[in-house]
């Protein structure tokens, strides 16, 4: 069951981040987010959290700062992003943009498959990410030097 995130979602969220990512607080185009602070959706299955999305609207553009599937392949990334989509046109804007990093292929073809593009690369922003989140590893997925963040984007 997808339902959005309440104030009462608050902790939960924060121990699923935490869990997921090493910590609640995200950082990209140099700016850090707290997860349990934004809006967003869960999918829950029963008590447990299967996928949480969480965005932020600034004007016409929403940015969508994390999307997470504990199970992938089941479609439950691409209903949350939808969601977010849907509240997005919703508060009136007109762009979804979201950021991943150089090393996150599965990201990557998950994201232009459902119609986003690849609009800016930030060469070297993960070196100025760790000024804020030193925790970011230098390695990725697959072996990758972590270090730049690609901006995939979608007209509305």
């Amino acid at each position: 069951m997808i339902r959005a995130l309440v104030a009462g979602d608050r902790d939960w969220v924060a121990r699923f981040a935490h869990a997921r990512w090493g910590s609640d607080v995200v950082v990209a185009d140099g700016r850090e987010h707290q997860l349990s602070e934004l809006p967003g959706f869960a999918d829950l299955d029963g008590e447990r959290v299967i996928g949480l999305v969480t965005y932020l609207i600034d004007g016409a553009r929403c940015e969508v700062i994390s999307l997470d599937a504990v199970e992938q392949g089941r479609g439950v990334g691409s209903e949350l992003l939808e969601r977010a989509v849907a509240a997005a046109r919703a508060a009136g804007c007109r762009r979804l943009e979201l950021i991943t990093t150089n090393d996150n292929l599965r990201a990557i073809r998950f994201y232009q498959r459902r119609g986003l593009r690849l609009v800016a690369v930030h060469p070297g922003a993960i070196e100025r990410s760790r000024e804020l989140k030193p925790e970011i590893p230098l390695i990725g997925d697959h072996g990758i030097p972590l270090r730049d963040e690609l901006v995939f984007g979608r007209d509305l």
